[in-house]
This record gives structure tokens, C-alpha cells and sequence, in this order.
């Protein structure tokens, strides 16, 4: 009987932390965030401090992502390149730096479903302040895990003409 009531405490504890993120919740939340949102349910573009983002999501697969445009591809150079990836690793965290349609962004992707709150806010966030530090400490945050000393790296020059514009 104590293990019936232990695996019933258990499985209503599990349940009772599972979420339930969809479009509505997410579009709340980047509204309170952003500074200015436009698109639609699904398909959001927001400005979050000077910076676009957009915010996609795929409710029948339960997919979620949210971009900033950095710069073209055609002006990183390989050591810029190297950098990016090495971030993933270490001060990226839950952010990482992807190239596609000939655009460098920073990406957060997540299992829609399964988000908080919590997790939004701070994607956003860790979007914008990788999107702000490429090219310098390359971090998502003030914490990094490890790696080389991004602090005493000399800022590599984006001019700002290269930059897309929403």
C-alpha cells in the first residue's frame, strides 16, 4: 500500500509540473515583452530592444523558435565561423548560432508544448544578447561554461550596413 501511494504522490507531482505552452500563451507573453508585434498567430515579427525578431511555431508538431537576423553569411570570415561554434558550446547556452538563407541569426528552438513561461522570457532575451555580442563575447547570458576567455577577444568589426532590416 506505501508503494501505491508513493507512485501515486510521484506521477501527480510530474503531472502537476507538465506544460501546456501554445499560441495564445506564447503571443501574450511576446506582446508584454516586445516592444512592437506584428504578423500573425504563429508567425510572429517583434522588435525586442532595437532588435527584430521573428517567433514561429508548429502547434501540430509541437516546434517553436524564436530568431534575430545578425548579418549576411557572405561577411564571416573563418575565424568569425570558428568563434560561433565555439560559443555553441560554451556561452551560447540555450542559444545557438545558425546560418540558413544566407543569414547568420541567433536561435532558440524548444518543444512548444513543454515551455513555461519562464522559458520565453528568457529565450527571448538570450536571443537578443547573442544577437548583440557576436563578434565580441559571444554570449547569451553573463554565465559561460568553460572554454577559452571571450573577454580578452578584440571586437571584429560588422558594419552595421551589412545588417538586415525587417
Amino acid at each position: 500500500m506505501k508503494k501505491l501511494i508513493v507512485i501515486v504522490l510521484f506521477l501527480s507531482g510530474s503531472i502537476s509540473y507538465a506544460q501546456n505552452m501554445n499560441n495564445i500563451s506564447l503571443q501574450e507573453i511576446i506582446e508584454k515583452k516586445a516592444d512592437t508585434v506584428g504578423g500573425v498567430v504563429g508567425n510572429w515579427k517583434f522588435i525586442y530592444k532595437e532588435t527584430p525578431m521573428l517567433c514561429v511555431t508548429d502547434e501540430a508538431n509541437n516546434r517553436m523558435r524564436i530568431i534575430a537576423p545578425i548579418t549576411e553569411s557572405d561577411n564571416l570570415d573563418k575565424e568569425l565561423l570558428l568563434d560561433s561554434l565555439t560559443a555553441n558550446f560554451h556561452s551560447a547556452l540555450d542559444v545557438k548560432y545558425a546560418i540558413a538563407n544566407g543569414i547568420l541569426w541567433s536561435v532558440y528552438i524548444h518543444p512548444l508544448k513543454e515551455l513555461t513561461n519562464e522559458q520565453v522570457e528568457s529565450a527571448i532575451s538570450q536571443v537578443y544578447y547573442a544577437a548583440q555580442t557576436f563578434g565580441t563575447t559571444f554570449t547569451s547570458t553573463e554565465l559561460i561554461f568553460g572554454g577559452r576567455n571571450t573577454q580578452e577577444k578584440q571586437p571584429k568589426e560588422i558594419k552595421k550596413e551589412h545588417l538586415r532590416k525587417f
